[in-house]
């Protein structure tokens, strides 16, 4: 095998080329790097297999890339209404902030190791919190500051203080221009000639720049506002298009042309999500794929798409997948999920937090997946991350520090362009088993190998690779995966060996890496999760989703890799080493419980804690309006999350009544969901009770807003104490306006 060094990199910087020509294909003409390609209907299949090896990031993705663990931060009038979605209409003084704290916030994510903020200065509702000119639904119309208040200015002193890059969300969707009487959105109003920005009077604009577009008045309103941001608070360096729209009005449509043409010119270092330059993973649970490719194949140039593709597949870039293109274009992935159930802020008592272990975990699949982390932290009703978010973001920066801090190749030997930590330098193999052999002079033990392609200059290129070590005389495979891309982190359990080797398997050209590294992650102990049979025995077991709210399917367990034991208590105390031992299934009528995980090394886990409700063995339905054969009555009380009833008829109506098999002191009830699609979700509802069965007097109405988007148990708190032994639940709206109702699981809690 021949390895061939190269610092192409400079070489074609000194020509003022931003390409390598290369050998992709033998056969196959030089072309150059871009970041998109037309596929011309004589193409072979050589020919676009070698226009894809020559597609790569822009200046400004590849920087994005480079950002790796950056952040989202969602506050605003849902803050103080607990709600998901607003609906436009909230009077904007229920945005009761007092107080404000940008400086906690940076310094935070800073220490989660996170290089940019990303903050949705305004999300569907229309409600804006900086201080626009061209509305006065917004922080200008609340009592913070005495309506002087601007929190992206001071975010980005913050970020300036902190050394974070700053990102803004603006919702193409506005329910509050919809929802009022003079609203512009969906007016019908006629596209003529506007000028950006639209002078108002007594506050001009520092930067002169002037923008002549023919839109109608929402994309003037939109334009205008992208202006402000844009020139009024520093550098911007992503712009956050939502594909979400509750509502729509009057065929109302984008001008996206207009807005790149705007973004570009104003914020020349931005990357635009939702359009040519960052996608969506498909997901907002922190699921990645186990292949994420960046290159992938539109049917249209991207540069001029005005509305946003399917991106959910599995599958985005396989080698079938390019085959059928007709462009080829270089757009990254943004895994985007929450660090607590929901976007916005609801409470620190009920809301769930995400474990360290889990964002850790999410971490190393996401940016060690081709992909960029974008974690959101929502902050609370005093302007402030709560402290169990701060605690699990210190946590998880003092992790990857400990982790990815320390590079166990430093003093390794083999090919010297991968060992310098510079993304320019590479080196290509070639030859029929193209392979990297590293040696120490002493062993090491390791459970982490990054490798990163030279993405910048010669595109994504590698299908399948394996990691070996040396371990007794003989080379043993340790890791497998497929694409590398920027970034792959593979992860096994911990070997302790001299000699490493690096094979690549599947190619679609001559490899080239950039970079690798070796790591060690200590083993912890996991997360642990609660299910309840029947008959009350409570079962203990390490989180396989360690997070209830769009669940991503991972073992996390397996990921971390860890001994351990767990330890438990029912009396509301801290569960420790002391603790009862958890061996078996626990009988428990109810109330709390709480347990830990401790393993070998003394280490304690995350706390998982839960009151549980009343025993289901003695339940049975009473009564239900309707139901399926698949979806029967009683998979609503079975104890299993994972089966659901479903009623068969429309309109509203539809209920369940339950048969406690005695009288209880209710405190509330919780409702789950079903996962398997966003339809048949009780979004409202009436509590009914009975003395027999029969005669049925109303209780209290209930709402779960959001549930489409934020599936998860909810739980209703009786204003007080209701005495029952037959309990109605009745629906009286379905989520999107469906006509059959679903139910996972009922619960009651004394």
């Amino acid at each position: 095998m021949n390895i061939n060094i190269h610092k192409s990199f400079l070489l074609t910087s000194m020509l003022g080329l931003v390409s390598v020509y290369g050998n992709a294909q033998e056969g196959i003409a030089k072309i150059p790097v871009k970041n998109t390609y037309q596929i011309n209907a004589g193409d072979t299949p050589k020919e676009i297999l070698n226009k894809a090896v020559h597609v790569v990031p822009t200046a400004n993705q590849y920087q994005a890339l480079k950002n790796e663990f950056i952040a989202f931060i969602h506050i605003g009038p849902n803050t103080f209404t607990r709600m998901e979605w607003g609906n436009g209409m909230e009077d904007p003084r229920i945005f009761e902030l007092k107080s404000l704290d940008t400086d906690q916030w940076c310094e935070a994510m800073k220490a989660a190791g996170m290089k940019k903020v990303i903050i949705t200065v305004k999300h569907h509702d229309g409600f804006v919190l900086w201080q626009s000119r061209y509305t006065t639904h917004g922080i200008m119309s609340t009592g913070f500051k005495e309506g002087k208040g601007d929190i992206l200015k001071e975010l980005a002193a913050s970020c300036q203080k902190y050394g974070l890059k700053l990102g803004v969300y603006l919702s193409p969707a506005d329910l509050f221009q919809i929802e009022s009487a003079d609203g512009l959105y969906g007016n019908l109003s006629k596209y003529t000639e506007r000028t950006i920005p639209r002078a108002i009077a007594g506050r001009p604009f520092k930067n002169k720049t002037k923008f002549k577009f023919e839109v109608d008045d929402y994309n003037e309103y939109f334009l205008n506002q992208l202006f402000e941001l844009l020139t009024e608070y520093g550098p911007v360096h992503e712009v956050w298009f939502d594909g979400a729209h509750p509502k729509t009005k009057g065929g109302q449509k984008y001008n996206y042309a207009a807005w790149r043409e705007l973004i570009k010119k104003l914020a020349p270092e931005a990357v635009i999500f939702g359009k040519e330059d960052i996608r969506w993973c498909g997901n907002e649970a922190g699921g990645t794929r186990s292949t994420e490719w960046n290159v992938i194949p539109y049917e249209d140039d991207p540069a001029g798409l005005q509305n946003f593709i399917d991106l959910t597949d599995d599958d985005l870039g396989s080698r079938e997948k390019v085959l059928k293109a007709k462009y080829l274009h270089y757009q990254q992935a943004e895994t985007n999920t929450s660090i607590r159930e929901g976007w916005f802020y609801r409470d620190d008592t009920h809301q769930k937090v995400r474990s360290t272990d889990d964002v850790f975990d999410i971490y190393e699949r996401s940016v060690g997946g081709n992909s960029t982390f974008l974690l959101n932290i929502p902050p609370n009703r005093d302007g402030k991350f709560s402290p169990e978010d701060v605690r699990v973001l210190h946590e998880v920066g003092s992790r990857i520090q400990e982790t990815y801090g320390r590079n166990l190749m430093k003093g390794a030997k083999g090919a010297k362009e991968t060992l310098d930590n510079n993304m320019e330098s590479f080196t290509l193999l070639t030859g029929d088993n193209p392979a990297l052999t590293y040696t120490w002079s002493q062993p090491v033990k390791l459970n982490r190998f990054v490798v990163q392609e030279a993405i910048s200059t010669h595109g994504e290129r590698i299908e399948k690779h394996a990691l070996d070590a040396w371990i007794e005389g003989q080379w043993k495979e340790v890791a497998t995966a497929t694409n590398v891309g920027y970034k792959r982190i593979l992860r096994f359990p911990e070997v302790t060996t001299d000699k490493v080797r690096l094979r690549v398997i599947e190619t679609r050209a001559t490899p080239t890496i950039s970079n690798v590294s070796a790591h060690y992650a200590p083993g912890r102990p996991p997360q642990l999760a609660f299910s309840r049979s029947l008959e009350g025995l409570v079962s203990i077991a390490p989180q396989k989703s360690e997070f209830g709210w769009k669940p991503h399917g991972e073992d996390i367990l397996k990921n971390l890799n860890t001994n351990f034991q767990i330890y438990y208590t029912l009396d509301g105390s801290q569960p420790t080493a002391a603790s009862t031992v958890y061996t078996q299934p626990i009988a428990v009528k109810g109330g709390q419980i709480k347990a830990v995980a401790i393993n070998v090394d003394k280490l304690v886990g995350a706390l998982a804690e839960e009151t549980l409700g009343i025993a289901k063995r003695d339940w049975r339905i009473l009564e239900v309006s309707s139901e399926t054969a698949k979806h029967s009555a009683k998979m609503a009380v079975d104890a299993q999350p994972n089966t659901y009833w479903q009623s068969n008829e429309t309109g509203a109506g539809q209920h369940i009544s339950i048969d406690l098999g005695q009288q209880y002191g209710l405190s509330s009830f919780a409702y789950t969901p079903q996962k398997e699609n966003g339809k048949g979700m009780m979004a409202k509802g009436i509590v009914k009770v009975s003395s027999d069965g029969k005669n049925w007097e109303e209780v209290e109405r209930f709402e779960f807003g959001n549930l489409i988007n934020d599936p998860t148990k909810r739980t209703h708190r009786f204003s007080k104490k209701v005495q029952a032994r037959y309990v109605r639940i009745e629906s009286t709206e379905i989520t999107g306006g469906g006509k059959v109702l679903t139910i996972a699981e009922l619960d009651f809690i004394e």
